[in-house]
């Protein structure tokens, strides 16, 4: 499938911030089944390109002139494979005990660790599935239950969350049982709304397959409805935005992406 996506981030500052910095996980990631075409990226001050410790590619946004609004915008194509079963075709890179790591959002309280054990009964991508159900369950999805700074360990004994708040309890759990698991963030496609959503999945390493991505929020394994901007320990490590304002006053943010599909030659499909 081939996607166009525009994706809108504006920050609002009352009174107005001296200065910004940002660092930006806006491009996807190149990968064997999905491959950007024509990625561009515009926002106001100056873009460094780099790649973090993750292999994601960053820019860093640096705006040192007073201001009471910043926009980033970035646009392009990309087209991506259909997965068998979520497996991804991944040669080199970090060795995938780096994802065992815990971290403030992944941290095993007794009650995930409990959970962990109830549960997370293998290492096939089978069994994995099966754990995201349970996660799943575990966690219903609510937008609004939860905020950027909600743990694994909070969001279950809640029993709400976001995509967030799901990937971060199955990364929990799996950590506590010494199986490699990281965060994804990206795009997810679909008719039911007018505009796409950002999203949150796991990629889990299984005993079968080796590193297979489950999108949770949806009960099934990843597929060409999603566009992978970048992998991470945690929500911290792999979000497309995050930074720090100099100064300002209150602070509104407003996110707007739109996600179409297009026929190879570039004419929109109007039969997905």
């Amino acid at each position: 499938m081939l996607y166009a996506i525009l994706h809108h981030t504006v920050y609002r500052y009352s009174p107005p911030a001296a200065a910004t910095v940002q660092l930006l996980r806006l491009t996807p990631r190149a990968e064997p089944h999905q491959r950007p075409q024509r990625w561009r990226l515009h926002a106001p001050g100056k873009l460094t390109a780099g790649a973090d410790g993750y292999g994601n590619a960053t820019h860093t946004l640096t705006h040192r002139a007073p201001h009471a609004e910043l926009g980033i915008e970035v646009r392009g194509e990309i087209e991506v494979d259909a997965l068998r079963d979520g497996r991804l075709d991944e040669t080199g890179g970090l060795p995938p005990q780096v994802f065992l790591a815990a971290t403030p959002y992944t941290l095993a309280d007794a009650a995930v660790a409990d959970f962990a054990h109830r549960h997370l009964r293998g290492t096939s991508a089978a069994a994995l599935m099966d754990f995201a159900l349970a996660v799943s369950d575990a966690v219903a999805y609510t937008p609004g239950a939860t905020d950027v700074t909600t743990t694994a360990a909070q969001a279950l004994a809640l029993g709400r969350g976001v995509c967030q708040d799901q990937a971060h309890l199955f990364l929990a759990a799996c950590r506590a049982r010494e199986l490699p698991a990281r965060y994804v963030s990206g795009y997810y496609y679909t008719t039911r709304t007018p505009h796409a959503a950002s999203h949150a999945w796991v990629d889990a390493w299984t005993s079968d397959h080796g590193w297979v991505s489950i999108d949770i929020t949806h009960r099934c394994f990843a597929g060409d409805a999603l566009v992978r901007l970048a992998v991470g320990r945690d929500y911290a490590s792999a979000a497309p935005v995050r930074g720090v304002r100099y100064s300002g006053g209150a602070e509104t943010l407003e996110v707007r992406v739109n996600m179409r599909p297009l026929h190879v030659d570039g004419a929109e499909d109007a039969s997905r």
